[in-house]
C-alpha cells in the first residue's frame, strides 16, 4: 500500500511528525514499512506559463515546434518543443533556465535545431508525477500564470510504503490507514465514507444476485450527461501517481481514487453498452469472457461474473470485460460497487492468473457496508468534474447476513499476553478497533474451554460479547481480539520471559550411536556428502534390479522439483554415485564419500496417498491410524562408495586402489561403534558384483551389503572401474544397542599369544573359520586376527591357508604355556570339527 503523507493528513489531524515517525507508529501497530520516499523536494525554478504562439519547424524527421511562452515576466522565453499536444492559449508547466527537474537534471539555455531554447515545457514524467511522456502537461485554464508548479501541484511530499498482511485487507485504503494512525497518535480522525446519500427513488438498472455465496450486495448507481472529454482534476492525478496507478481517464481515475482512499473496488460501465438486467452468477458450461486486456478467457464453473441478457460482462471483483469498457465517446455510466465473496475472488484471480488492485482488496476482505457510500462518492466526483447528472434511483440487492459475535473473558488478553491490562483497558481498544462491546450479566453461559486459553473464568459477569465491525472480517476468535489490544498497547511492552529449559538426559544413546558412527566413518578418511531424498526410474534401472525388487516400489511424488526424479528415495546409493561421478569429471578421482539419512520404503498393500484432512476440529483416532497407515516405512541407512587410490601412491612407494575388503571394513568401523561384531557371508545382491558381494550380519540380522559394483552399474552411472560401496541400516545398529556401555576391567598381567595355520577347503568363508575358532577358545581369547592367507601347490589345489593370531589374558594371572596350549587346541578342534580346517604341516 502507497500513499502520500498529504493525503492521510486529510483525514487525520497527525502532529508535527515527520514521515518517519509515522512509519514507526504505524509499524508498531502492525503495518510493516516498506519504504519512505520523498518526492518533488529537488524541483525548483517551474512555473506556470502560457502558451502565445506556436511556429513549425520543418525539415526534421519529428515534430519540432518553437514557442513562445508567457512566464509571468516582462517578455516572453521562446522554447524548443517537441510534443503536438498542446496548443495556443493553453497554460502549461515551464522549467526556466537554472530549474531543476527530479533526478538532479538541469535545465539551461541552449542551442538547438537552428535556435535558442530558454527552457523547456514539461510533461508529467518529467515532473515525477506519472509515467505518460507522450505529451505535454496542460493544466487548468484558470491557472494562475507565474505560480510555482511545485506548490500548485503539491508535488513536495513524502510517499510511504506499507506492506500489509493478508489478514490486514482494511488497511489497503487510506481510510483504513487513518483509523490506525489516529490511535497510534491518540488523534481524531475523519471518515472519508462518512457521507449521506440521499434518499433513492426507484431503481437505477436492475440487477440481481443469482448466487448468495459468491456476493452479498450489489450496488449500481447512473450518471448522465458525463462529458468523456473531461479532464481529471491534477491534484487527482498527483495522487494517483504517487500512489503507483497511472491516470487514465476521469471514470477510471475516480474509481481507482476511491478504491485507494476507501478501500472499495469499483466498476464503471458505459450505459448504453448494457443489454437487459444484470445478475451476479457462477460461470455456465463452455462460457468465455475478454477481459479489458485483450485476452478471451476460458470461464470456470465456480467463477463470479457480472452478466447481462447478452451473457459475462465482468469477472467480479477482477476486471471488467471488454464489451462494456467506457470509450471517449461514453456519456451515460453505471457504477457498480458490490461486496463478493473473498474466497471466491481469490481462486478466480489465481486459477487465470490475473491479479489486480481490485481481486488483491476482495481477497482480503472488504468493508460489506461500503457499496453504497463508496458508490454515491463516485458519482458525486462526476458530476463535480464530469459535468454528469446524477440519477436518483439506486439499484441494492442484497443477501442479509447476520454479525459474528464472539464471548470472551474480561481478563482474555491479559492470560494471553501475561501482562494484567484490566477491563477498562481491554474494552476500549476494542472499541478503538470498532468493536461494539457488551458486558453480559449473571447467569450467561461461558464459551466453550477449547476456544480460550486456560480455564473459563467462573463469574460469568465478566464475559465481553464482542461484535466485529464490517471491516474486519478477521476477527473471529477470542485469539484475535486479543492480538488486537495487545499490538494497540504495545509489543514492546510485553515482558521478555526466557522459557524454562525442559529436565533432560542429554542424548538419547540412539542420538550418541549416529555421532559416534558419523566421527569413526569421517576418522577413517570418508567425506561427508548430502543428496537430496529423489531418485528416479532411470537410477533404479542404472542400478540393474530386477523388476521385481522391493527397492522399485517407491512413493511418487504429487509435485517433483524435477520430472527425471519424480520419487522418493529407497536407497541411499544413487545420490552417492551420482555425487562421486560429478567429482571425478572434475579432476577427483580418489574418493571416499559416505552419506547417511532416511529411505522410504513403502509397505506392500499400504494406501498410495494419505487422506487430506481439514483443520476444524482434531483428527479422530482412526483418521490418525489411516495416515500413519499410508506413510511408508523410513529406515534410517548410512552408505559409502569408494573408488581410485585408498592408500595413496607417492615418493614413500606405490599406493594401493580400493577393494571390497574396504567397503566390508567400513561397516565394521560402524559397527564397532555399536558393539557389534559384523560378520562376513558371500552373497548376491544387486548393484553389486555377484562373485564380490558380502551381506553383512550381526548375528543373524541382516545389516547390509558390502562389495565391488557390477561392471554394468559402473558403466550405467559413469563410475571408475572398480568402484565399491557398502550400505546398511543404522536403525537395525539402534535396535541392537545393549544399553549403556559398562567398562570391562583392564588385567594387569601380560598376554600370551599363539599363532595357528590352518588349511581349510576354498569355498570355505573366513567368517565361519573366525566364528569356530572364537567358540572354541573359551572365555580367556582376547582377540583374533588373521594375518596371512596363503593358496598354492603346497596346500593343494581348491584349498587355502589361513593364518591367524590368538592372544589369551586372564585377569587375575599370568597364564601358563599349558593353559594357552590347551585353549588353541580347543579352538583348532572347533574349527575343525565346523569347517573340516586342519593344521597347516600336520
Amino acid at each position: 500500500m502507497k500513499f502520500p503523507l498529504s493525503w492521510l493528513r486529510e483525514y487525520v489531524d497527525l502532529p508535527a511528525a515527520t514521515a518517519q515517525e509515522v512509519a514507526e507508529k504505524l509499524t508498531a501497530a502492525g503495518l510493516k514499512l516498506e519504504s519512505i520516499e520523498s518526492v518533488g523536494g529537488d524541483i525548483k525554478n517551474v512555473v506556470v506559463g502560457e502558451v502565445l504562439s506556436v511556429e513549425e519547424l520543418a525539415g526534421f524527421k519529428k515534430p519540432i515546434r518553437y514557442c513562445s511562452v508567457e512566464v509571468g515576466e516582462a517578455a516572453p522565453r521562446w522554447v524548443i518543443c517537441g510534443a503536438v499536444n498542446f496548443a495556443v492559449g493553453d497554460r502549461v508547466a515551464v522549467a526556466l533556465p537554472g530549474a531543476v527537474l527530479p533526478g538532479g537534471f538541469e535545465v539551461g539555455s541552449r542551442k538547438t535545431y537552428g535556435h535558442v531554447s530558454d527552457g523547456m515545457i514539461c510533461s508529467a514524467r518529467e515532473l515525477g508525477i506519472g509515467e505518460d511522456h507522450s505529451g505535454i502537461l496542460i493544466l487548468p485554464a484558470d491557472t494562475h500564470l507565474g505560480a510555482d508548479v511545485v506548490e500548485l501541484l503539491g508535488l513536495r511530499d513524502d510517499v510511504i510504503e506499507l506492506e500489509i498482511a493478508p489478514d490486514r485487507g482494511y488497511a489497503l485504503s487510506i481510510r483504513g490507514v487513518a483509523r490506525e494512525a489516529a490511535t497510534a497518535f491518540g488523534v481524531p480522525w475523519r471518515d472519508p465514507a462518512d457521507v449521506e446519500p440521499p434518499a433513492p427513488a426507484g431503481e437505477s438498472h436492475p440487477a440481481s444476485i443469482a448466487d448468495p455465496s459468491a456476493c452479498d450486495r450489489f450496488v449500481l448507481r447512473s450518471v448522465s450527461g458525463v462529458d468523456p472529454a473531461a479532464e481529471t482534476p491534477m491534484w487527482m492525478q498527483v495522487r494517483l501517481a504517487r500512489a503507483g496507478m497511472r491516470p487514465v481517464s476521469l471514470a477510471v481515475d475516480v474509481t481507482n481514487y476511491l478504491m485507494i482512499e476507501l478501500g472499495q473496488p469499483l466498476h464503471a460501465f458505459d450505459r448504453s453498452r448494457l443489454s437487459g438486467p444484470v445478475v451476479v452468477r457462477r460461470a455456465g458450461p463452455g462460457e468465455t469472457l475478454e477481459t479489458l486486456d485483450h485476452v478471451v478467457r476460458e470461464l470456470h464453473p465456480e467463477d463470479i461474473l457480472i452478466t447481462d441478457s447478452s451473457g459475462a460482462i465482468s469477472m467480479a471483483g477482477t476486471m471488467g470485460g471488454l464489451d462494456t469498457e467506457i470509450s471517449d465517446a461514453s456519456t451515460d455510466l453505471v457504477i457498480e460497487a458490490a461486496h463478493f465473496s473473498a474466497t471466491g475472488t481469490s481462486r478466480m484471480s489465481r486459477r487465470h492468473n490475473l491479479v489486480s488492485e481490485a481481486s488483491r482488496r476482495f481477497e482480503r476482505g472488504v468493508d460489506r457496508e461500503l457499496p453504497l457510500y463508496a458508490s454515491w462518492r463516485a458519482v458525486q466526483l462526476l458530476v463535480a468534474y464530469g459535468g454528469g447528472t446524477a440519477d436518483t434511483g439506486v439499484t441494492h440487492a442484497w443477501v442479509d447476513t447476520e454479525p459474528a459475535t464472539i464471548t470472551i473473558p474480561a481478563d482474555h488478553p491479559d492470560r494471553v499476553a501475561g501482562v494484567v491490562y484490566g477491563r477498562d483497558t481491554v474494552v476500549r481498544r476494542l472499541e478503538q478497533v470498532g468493536c461494539t462491546v457488551v458486558s453480559q450479566g449473571a447467569g450467561a453461559e461461558a464459551p466453550p474451554a477449547d476456544v480460550l486459553e486456560g480455564p473459563v473464568p467462573p463469574d460469568p459477569a465478566e464475559l465481553l460479547t464482542v461484535t466485529a465491525p464490517s471491516w474486519r472480517p478477521d476477527l473471529t476468535d477470542p485469539n484475535d481480539l486479543a492480538e488486537e489490544v495487545i499490538r494497540l498497547e504495545g509489543y514492546e511492552k510485553l515482558p521478555s520471559v526466557l522459557p524454562a529449559a525442559p529436565a533432560g538426559a542429554g542424548l538419547t544413546e540412539a542420538q550418541r550411536l549416529r555421532r559416534r558412527v558419523g566421527r569413526a566413518i569421517a576418522s577413517a578418511g570418508y567425506v561427508e556428502t548430502l543428496s537430496y531424498p529423489f531418485m528416479g526410474e532411470r537410477d533404479l534401472d542404472g542400478l540393474q534390479l530386477p523388476a521385481e525388487d522391493a527397492r522399485r516400489r517407491a512413493l511418487r511424488l504429487a509435485n517433483p522439483i524435477s520430472e527425471d526424479e519424480p520419487l522418493m528415495r529407497t536407497t541411499l546409493l544413487p545420490g552417492l554415485l551420482k555425487t562421486l561421478v560429478r567429482n571425478v569429471g572434475r579432476g577427483f578421482g580418489d574418493l571416499a564419500l559416505f552419506e547417511s539419512g532416511l529411505v522410504y520404503r513403502p509397505e506392500p498393500g499400504a494406501p498410495a496417498t494419505a487422506p487430506v484432512l481439514g483443520v476444524d476440529r482434531r483428527p479422530t483416532e482412526e483418521e490418525l491410524a489411516s495416515i500413519a497407515a499410508a506413510l511408508p516405512r523410513q529406515p534410517l541407512r548410512l552408505a559409502v562408495v569408494l573408488a581410485g587410490e585408498h592408500d595413496r601412491s607417492g615418493w614413500w612407494g606405490e599406493g594401493r586402489n580400493a577393494t571390497w575388503a574396504d567397503a566390508v571394513e567400513a561397516a565394521r568401523v560402524v559397527a564397532r561403534e555399536a558393539g557389534v561384531e559384523v560378520s562376513v557371508r558371500a552373497d548376491r545382491h544387486e548393484p553389486w558384483h555377484p562373485g564380490r558381494c558380502a551381506a553383512l550380519y550381526a548375528g543373524e540380522t541382516l545389516l547390509g551389503h558390502a562389495g565391488e559394483l557390477h561392471p554394468r552399474v559402473a558403466e550405467a552411472y559413469g563410475l571408475p572401474a572398480r568402484t565399491c560401496a557398502m550400505e546398511l541400516e543404522l536403525s537395525v545398529l539402534e535396535a541392537l544397542l545393549p544399553g549403556p556401555v559398562k567398562a570391562e576391567p583392564v588385567s594387569s598381567y601380560p598376554v600370551a599369544t599363539q599363532d595357528v595355520a590352518l588349511v581349510v577347503p576354498a569355498e570355505v568363508p573366513v567368517s565361519e573359520v573366525e566364528a569356530a575358532l572364537r567358540a572354541g577358545s573359551g572365555p580367556l581369547l582376547e582377540s583374533i586376527r588373521l594375518f596371512d592367507l596363503y593358496t598354492g601347490a603346497q596346500v593343494g589345489e581348491g584349498r587355502k591357508s589361513l593364518a591367524y593370531t590368538l592372544r589369551f589374558r586372564a585377569p587375575d594371572r599370568t597364564l601358563t604355556v599349558e593353559e594357552t596350549t590347551a585353549a588353541r587346541d580347543a579352538a583348532v578342534a572347533s574349527a575343525s570339527e565346523r569347517t573340516g580346517a586342519q593344521m597347516r604341516g600336520a
